[in-house]
């Protein structure tokens, strides 16, 4: 079944409350992003994740931006792991990450991060922690079809490349049928599949699925993408049940594009620029 992602949408599936507390309560993520060539996916991907409401940020990074980025955001604890020669992560890397993970409530992982063949055994390690888990990047082209259901269901947010990946086929295939190839992945991989767009769609499982049309050009932009796994990471760690949190994300995403737009126009604002509009447009 296909259905709109709007307003009746998310109210059929809430956010949890806020609450007052203090920052345990509001949930602990780990963000593990960037790379040496690309540091600043990892402070889009955790401030969008904080700005959504997550409340203790922890950021693995690689070792020659950790320094950098734990003076950037002095809101998260900062860890540097192993980093080998093409500035990506080094297969030591695995077991520090995997350390990081049991320790938090949500993970987010992959922006920014180099494709290497250290992603498959990290994105193997973190399939296998307890914490709510989104995926992006070179981890997807590193995943594994589970062998049974993970639970909480995974979140993957794979652009084209990575979802022809997914599904070891040719991209033209997935401008073929995104849909389609987005509903295989979501089987294939038992998890929610956001199938990336100027239309997009939310792909559970079951076959169920949320489209969503932002009419916001500006959001085709680089670091978009790192800011929208921040907000679904930000939203698992409060709690979120992985399908809602993906359902906000987006639409969350798309209206903070359209607060934007009203302000500079139909383009040429920065995705640095998207998490600030966030927390106006989340439910009190």
């Amino acid at each position: 079944m296909n259905r709109p992602l709007d307003e009746h949408a998310l109210a059929a599936h809430p956010l949890p409350p806020v609450t007052d507390g203090d920052k345990e309560s509001k949930g602990r993520i780990l963000v593990i992003a960037g790379s040496r060539d690309v540091p600043g996916a990892a402070l889009l991907c955790a401030t969008a994740a904080m700005r959504a409401g997550a409340g203790k940020l922890r950021i693995a990074t690689v070792e020659s931006a950790a320094p950098r980025i734990g003076v950037i955001v002095p809101e998260a604890m900062v860890i540097a792991v192993p980093e080998q020669d093409d500035g990506g992560f080094a297969a030591r890397a695995k077991k520090p990450l995997a350390e990081q993970a049991a320790c938090v409530d949500a993970v987010v992982a992959g922006p920014g991060v180099k494709p290497n063949a250290a992603c498959e055994h990290i994105a193997a390690a973190l399939m296998l922690c307890d914490a709510a888990l989104a995926l992006d990047v070179a981890f997807l082209k590193a995943l594994e079809p589970p062998a049974k259901p993970r639970k909480p269901t995974p979140v993957l947010l794979p652009d084209s490349d990575e979802l022809a990946s997914l599904l070891d086929c040719d991209e033209d295939e997935v401008a073929g049928d995104p849909l389609g190839c987005g509903i295989r992945a979501a089987e294939r991989y038992r998890s929610i599949v956001l199938v990336k767009g100027p239309v997009s769609h939310v792909v559970a499982p079951d076959r169920e699925v949320w489209t969503f049309e932002s009419g916001v050009p500006g959001l085709g932009v680089s670091g978009s993408g790192d800011v929208l796994a921040g907000i679904v990471g930000g939203l698992l760690a409060r709690g979120a049940e992985p399908l809602n949190a993906l359902l906000w994300a987006v639409w969350l995403h798309g209206q903070a594009g359209a607060a934007l737009m009203s302000k500079f126009g139909p383009i040429g604002f920065l995705a640095r620029e998207i998490a600030g509009e966030v927390p106006a447009l989340l439910p009190r």
